[in-house]
């Protein structure tokens, strides 16, 4: 199955009521007038969607922003929402592709592999012409039954000692380049600036084109392009782990399987009272 699915081919999957869709906008970090994505939600989504709220499906025992929830609480809250492991899902967002794929990456995460994100994402479809509903749907809970990937994330620990006995990864930054060099404060505060020692600055936009993920032979040029060879792990990393999956999710779709999410990202590394070493400036 392919990452993504065009807004007709969602249309006809919704008619023959075959698939579940999940609205999982977030509103960005750092904009002056906060957004409140959920009421944007309740005025207009893709019909049948149920909303997926990132910053409730994490874990708040941990002082860090969208840390994943266990595999029970996300069976948990993802039954809820009436989706089992064996249902057909899409998940999109207001931006085109921002959040989605975290969305997405969580759900690989629990071995779901019938998961899909839609191209272009809510523009894309308003712009196909097709019909959004404020009628919230009524769930039926039912069972999910996760198959947690532990190969498809890192937590600090575990990527220092890879980064310190040299193995044959690449850590890949999604954030903007004034972040990655410091020249730019963090949006969080009591964080220092910069990036870790030997990442490449791979901000998330430039994978992206009108809200979906560049052609794979585009994608495979940018990869090229950051120094990333087959076999190589790629370790995926930004401000908070919600735009490391929109990299996760162009690897996967150029066929690199090796590639892990570093949970904490930024909002871990870069806090002012640990060690972790940074780096300011080059991309």
């Amino acid at each position: 199955m392919t990452n993504q699915i065009d807004p007709l081919a969602l249309k006809t999957l919704i008619d023959a009521h075959a698939v579940k869709v999940i609205d999982g906008s977030m509103p960005p970090v750092g904009v002056a007038e906060p957004v409140d994505v959920h009421a944007l939600y309740l005025q207009a989504h893709i019909p049948g969607a149920v909303f997926f709220d990132l910053d409730r499906m994490s874990d708040h025992h941990v002082p860090l922003p969208h840390t994943l929830l266990s595999a029970q609480d996300f069976a948990a809250a993802v039954g809820a929402m009436g989706i089992s492991s064996q249902d057909h899902v899409v998940v999109y967002d207001r931006d085109g592709l921002f959040s989605a794929a975290r969305v997405w990456w969580n759900f690989k995460l629990m071995g779901h592999e019938n998961i899909q994100v839609l191209r272009g994402g809510l523009p894309a479809w308003i712009a196909s012409g097709l019909p959004t509903t404020a009628t919230v749907p009524t769930p039926v809970v039912t069972t999910y039954q996760p198959f947690y990937n532990a190969d498809m994330v890192i937590d600090l620990s575990r990527l220092r000692f890879k980064l310190d006995s040299r193995n044959d990864v690449l850590v890949l930054d999604a954030r903007s380049a004034p972040r990655f060099t410091g020249q730019a404060a963090e949006p969080r505060a009591g964080l220092r600036s910069g990036h870790m020692p030997g990442a490449r600055n791979l901000p998330f936009s430039t994978l992206l084109r009108n809200g979906a993920l560049k052609s794979v032979d585009e994608l495979e040029a940018i990869f090229d392009g950051v120094g990333l060879r087959g076999g190589q792990t790629a370790i995926t990393t930004c401000g908070s782990g919600v735009t490391a999956a929109v990299i996760s999710m162009a690897l996967a779709e150029v066929g690199h399987t090796q590639a892990i999410l570093y949970d904490g990202s930024w909002a871990e590394w870069g806090q002012e009272t640990l060690d972790t070493p940074v780096v300011k400036g080059e991309t």
